[in-house]
């Protein structure tokens, strides 16, 4: 078995730290006095590289023998994904500086991990969300800007994994934009596939029967996320009217009709916000009923996705049937969510008019 991992990841490995600390073959070659053309054998495991010069390649790369040659891959793998289940477990609930430092302690302790640094990358970003209740989150903008920075470009030129480079781009193309960089962030965002090349527009063509089920309806699922978030952002983004709006969000409500065949729980944030959005339409045509109808709805469902089970499923003809775990909800508000739509979201103006009213007191009050 170990021989087999040897054989498997030793070339692969002094290819991907050569690259890392942006040195070439010949530059290698000379370091350990060997051919360019030996270098370039190992890398594509040709051959191996003989045993007297393990200890050297080992001590210049500032590893482990036993790291070079890929013996404790499998225990770092293991290792990893115990970081991995603690990192998810703190953005679940919230505690974005615990996340930091679950992913300093990974990476620290593996620093060539990339998933690791996507995760550190991820949380220092979290860490300047003005839309959670970190007080400081504008000191950490500021302070982690070339951390992130820094994080994001290596990921984007040495990761060989593409999914978490494009999560890297796009993370490090949004965060120029916070910070009034937004060509650099617009040059990022047009190097990306556009969605008639992406896996999902391909892959039918390659698939064996058994394997085409599971993949349209995952497909679908994707699509109507997508296709949901982009009617969302027409209604949000202020570049329509008010009825637009109002239009744009009940569309969203037959939507999700549609593709769920209305058997998912009303207990999602996205729940919550649809109807604390229609809401505010509502309000603003001086429709006050209707208004106070998706208020009530709101609460219910705020107080539905604070007792949200460990683990909900339900199923459609479309999607088949989906898993939705607690643990699974990223976040970098700490308090429940009733108490986000109390004090935060309620204090909107659109509901100035009616802010001293008996009835919308009560809402209040249920939260």
């Amino acid at each position: 078995m170990r021989g087999f991992i040897m054989k498997l990841n030793i070339g692969e490995t002094i290819k991907r730290l050569r690259k890392e600390r942006e040195i070439t073959q010949e530059e290698f070659a000379e370091v350990l006095g060997v051919s360019c053309q030996s270098v370039s054998r190992w890398e594509n495991s040709s051959c191996y590289p003989d045993i007297e010069l393990i200890p050297t390649i080992a001590s210049f790369f500032g590893i482990s023998i036993d790291k070079l040659m890929g013996i404790d891959e499998i225990t770092e793998k293991e290792n990893i994904e115990k970081y991995l289940e603690r990192f998810q477990l703190a953005i679940s609930k919230g505690e974005i500086n615990e996340c930091i430092a679950i992913a300093r302690e990974g990476v620290k302790e593996y620093p060539n991990s990339y998933v690791l640094l996507d995760k550190l990358m991820y949380a220092l970003f979290a860490s300047g969300d003005d839309d959670g209740n970190i007080p400081e989150w504008e000191e950490n903008m500021a302070k982690y800007d070339a951390e992130i920075t820094a994080l994001g470009e290596r990921i984007m030129k040495y990761c060989p994994d593409i999914n978490l480079r494009l999560e890297a781009a796009s993370r490090l193309a949004f965060n120029h934009i916070l910070h009034g960089r937004k060509e650099m962030g617009k040059k990022i965002y047009e190097t990306f596939p556009s969605m008639d090349l992406c896996k999902e527009r391909q892959m039918w063509w390659s698939l064996e029967k058994n394997e085409k089920l599971p993949f349209l309806r995952a497909a679908i699922k994707q699509s109507y996320e997508f296709l949901k978030s982009f009617i969302w952002l027409l209604a949000d983004a202020d570049v329509v009217d008010v009825e637009t709006e109002y239009i744009a969000i009940t569309k969203i409500f037959d939507l999700e009709k549609l593709i769920l065949d209305g058997n998912r729980p009303k207990n999602s944030w996205g729940d919550v916000w649809l109807d604390f959005d229609i809401a505010k339409r509502y309000a603003l045509m001086d429709d006050y009923d209707n208004m106070y109808k998706h208020l009530h709805l709101a609460v219910d469902e705020a107080k539905a996705f604070d007792n949200f089970p460990e683990e909900q499923k339900y199923s459609s003809v479309l999607v088949g049937e989906i898993t939705e775990r607690k643990l699974d909800f990223e976040t970098s508000d700490t308090r429940p969510l009733c108490e986000i739509l109390r004090d935060k979201w309620l204090i909107h103006d659109e509901f100035d008019s009616v802010r001293e009213t008996d009835n919308f007191k009560e809402i209040v009050k249920m939260l």
